[in-house]
């Protein structure tokens, strides 16, 4: 079974995400992979109106109470600095603490090939 880091922050995306299209079947067919710093983040994203034309914000908070059920937790025992935007490191350090197989991201910073030390994790396009 795959390790998978969902990372896109994107509108369209997370609320697919959410509203179950778009990167359920990736998850569906492993574990998605989070860390404190990368939730935490997606609950500061989710909770901008600007997602309220797409979904309540009740179900974007039931949202991250399932996802915390369901997610891995992968603690960062090893800090990466890699990333073009150093605010997407967070996303590469549960990538190779984790030992994931595959980030899936539509983040041109996550799919660049300049990021280092993650040649044996297979980057999609979300």
């Amino acid at each position: 079974m795959q390790k998978y880091v969902g990372v896109d922050k994107n509108r369209p995306i997370v609320a697919g995400w959410i509203g179950g299209a778009g990167h359920r079947k990736a998850v569906d067919n492993g574990p998605l992979l989070v860390s404190e710093a990368t939730i935490n983040e997606l609950a500061d994203v989710l909770a901008q109106p600007k997602f309220d034309r797409y979904i309540s914000l009740e179900d974007r908070k039931q949202f991250l109470r399932l996802l915390g059920r369901m997610a891995v937790f992968v603690p960062v025992v090893y800090p990466v600095q890699a990333c073009r935007d150093p605010r997407d490191d967070k996303f590469l350090e549960v990538a190779l603490n984790g030992k994931t197989d595959l980030i899936l991201s539509g983040d041109a910073d996550l799919l660049a090939e300049s990021v280092q030390g993650l040649r044996s994790c297979r980057r999609v396009t979300a």
